[in-house]
């Protein structure tokens, strides 16, 4: 089985002009096939702020009204998705650019009102494997951005990491799928002060006890509960740690316990 290596990257990393080109030289020498998932939620913010338009968050997640599902589908499935395919193309690298709208490749359902009224957030229903291990199995190297749509003709915002994690398990049957979460720290850190207190391995019972103990909060939580369900899914394995080490793959390893 080919080996395929899916690479999650956000923040300033894709948005500031020297991490960004460390990043695609980074990623365009990885072997084998591969496919990047982008963020890009500071540049939506920011450019949100420039036209009087307020984001607002709950819990890491931002509210995107309608006026500001028009701000990250511009910047998502625009400037940010477009520079990174550029640079990849600048790179030798063979990238096209997606949203879950384009070809099908990922259809969601607006996430459903509870405790936070969302908006026009979309929870990933379905992944189409076929068209993307088509494109890449091609020569090409899909870059998708954290769109996708309802199939009635409507876009959602949709969380990156969740795709990426939904992603990865659309393609396990197809390939020898390793997934890499990237951010700015090494790994995931038991100290949250010292940049060198990397936890090598997570099983369920260390994030479990992790969680408990106040270790793993905030954003992390989830990012690790989709590690876990990428890895139960048949994703081989799931790494995170920062965009400079995924060359190496060294960091944080999410491993089942068998």
């Amino acid at each position: 089985m080919e080996k395929l290596t899916i690479i999650k990257v956000g923040g300033k990393i894709v948005e500031e002009s020297d991490t960004l080109n460390q990043l695609l030289a980074d990623f365009s020498k990885i072997p084998g096939y591969k496919l990047l998932v982008h963020g890009g939620g500071r540049s939506a913010t920011r450019i949100a702020e420039s036209l009087g338009i307020e984001s607002r968050m709950v819990n890491g997640r931002r509210i995107t009204d309608a006026e500001t599902l028009k701000v990250v589908t511009m910047v998502y499935g625009g400037l940010v998705n477009k520079n990174i395919v550029a640079g990849l193309q600048a790179k030798g690298v063979n990238a096209i650019g997606l949203t879950g709208a384009d070809m099908n490749v990922i259809r969601s359902v607006k996430r459903p009102v509870k405790e936070v009224d969302y908006g026009f957030v979309g929870d990933v229903k379905q992944v189409d494997a076929e068209v993307l291990v088509s494109l890449i199995c091609r020569g090409a190297v899909p870059v998708m951005a954290p769109l996708t749509h309802d199939g009635e003709g409507h876009i959602l915002n949709t969380n990156a990491d969740t795709i990426a994690g939904e992603t990865a398990k659309a393609l396990a049957d197809a390939f020898d799928v390793t997934l890499v979460y990237c951010f700015e720290k090494k790994g995931v850190l038991k100290d949250e002060n010292d940049d060198n207190s990397v936890i090598p391995v997570i099983t369920p019972d260390l994030f479990r006890q992790y969680v408990a103990e106040g270790v793993i909060q905030g954003g992390m939580i989830p990012k690790l509960e989709n590690a876990f369900s990428a890895v139960e899914a048949g994703v081989r394995q799931v790494i995170i740690t920062q965009a400079s080490a995924i060359d190496g793959l060294s960091g944080t390893v999410i491993r089942i316990e068998k």
